[in-house]
């Protein structure tokens, strides 16, 4: 089967495609795992164009113009049908109108499949141009069933009948030894909370820190890292934490650099997230492959992730209390067993086999 992956964006900032595919690995990996069984292209759009090919999969390094790509991509489009592909995986469900032009030009025969990527359905007249390109789409993946339901509630797409379970991502880490990875990083408590993320609302830290500083009172011994790569609520947390006696038990690290997350999520214990909404949860993989028991939201792309919660914990987006619980909790985890329960699930469910496997079953299935 030929499989072609393509996106109708650019991303000028990249001119060279080896740190561009280094990039997008959490993604990469799973089209790799497809080469395996299959013939894959993917269509890149960088300050490049040439071509590479990396564990089997050929990439295609192109340069269109900005604005014919956002409304009328006819020579992408037209690249794409000359690939002859028997299935075309577009990224977003974000651009209708170009999906219903792909569909032209490709004919009924060619089976298009829409990735979600933590877009919501348009309203307004824009919604119009969804409903018309379900018409043309054959199959769509979402992080959850759950997030798709959505776009069928608000009537953006038809049925549920083409909408499957596909995490977007994956991760390259992996398990090593507790000991090596806090020498690593220079951290030595015990036991190792981590955050991971945007400093936002929708990220919600504030949540965290302040069960955080509640649950040190019970164990002064816990320790709260958060690595943090954007700062819109930074002061409101120092502002909390200098006011508190245990403050020092949260320790804002900053930027951590993406290798380095290896070994954040070996040496951490737990990994915590206070996000309302998320497409996907890359960080939350990523952790639970190196066997960092996720503390996360019960929302639909986290439930999805986590096995419904059998793998880690769940609690409701902005609940201090609900979480301070769970945090009590895991001062009588057997931890070692509920790792292994992560690890286990991720090499199933969550790893670049995995996902490439459930897109082969999706597409033979079309």
């Amino acid at each position: 089967m030929r499989i072609v992956f393509a996106a109708y964006e650019y991303t000028k900032e990249f001119n060279h495609p080896v740190k561009w595919l280094e990039r997008i690995s959490a993604f990469t990996g799973i089209l790799s795992a497809l080469a395996k069984t299959n013939e894959v292209h993917s269509i890149q759009q960088i300050n490049f164009e040439g071509s590479h090919n990396l564990e089997g999969v050929d990439y295609h390094f192109k340069q269109y113009n900005e604005v014919a790509l956002r409304f009328f991509p006819h020579k992408l489009n037209l690249y794409l049908k000359n690939l002859k592909p028997d299935v075309i995986i577009i990224q977003g469900l974000h651009c209708p109108l170009r999906v219903i032009q792909l569909r032209l030009i490709l004919g009924s025969k060619v089976k298009i499949i829409l990735q979600h990527r933590a877009e919501k359905p348009f309203r307004g007249y824009k919604k119009v141009f969804q409903q018309l390109a379900d018409r043309c789409v054959n199959a769509y993946l979402f992080g959850s069933i759950a997030l798709g339901m959505e776009w069928v509630k608000f009537e953006n797409l038809k049925t549920a009948g083409k909408i499957y379970e596909v995490a977007g991502l994956s991760s390259r880490f992996y398990p090593i030894e507790k000991k090596i990875a806090k020498q690593h990083i220079d951290v030595s408590r015990n036991p190792i909370y981590l955050w991971v993320g945007r400093l936002n609302e929708n990220k919600n830290p504030l949540t965290v820190v302040d069960a955080f500083l509640r649950f040190t009172e019970l164990n002064p011994n816990a320790q709260l890292y958060m690595g943090y790569q954007t700062t819109e609520l930074l002061s409101e947390i120092e502002k909390r934490l200098i006011n508190q006696p245990n403050g020092k038990n949260v320790v804002l690290v900053g930027n951590i650099e993406h290798n380095d997350l290896l070994y954040w999520f070996n040496a951490a214990d737990f990994l915590i997230s206070g996000s309302y909404y998320e497409g996907g949860g890359t960080v939350i993989s990523e952790a639970m492959s190196a066997g960092c028991v996720p503390i996360v939201t019960a929302i639909p792309s986290f439930k999805m992730l986590t096995n419904n919660g059998d793998c880690g914990f769940l609690y409701q987006a902005g609940n201090t209390d609900e979480l301070l619980k769970i945090l009590i909790s895991t001062q009588h985890l057997n931890l070692p067993e509920e790792r292994e329960k992560c690890l286990a699930f991720f090499k199933a469910h969550l790893s670049f086999d995995a996902i490439g496997n459930k897109i082969q079953e999706i597409a033979l299935a079309l």
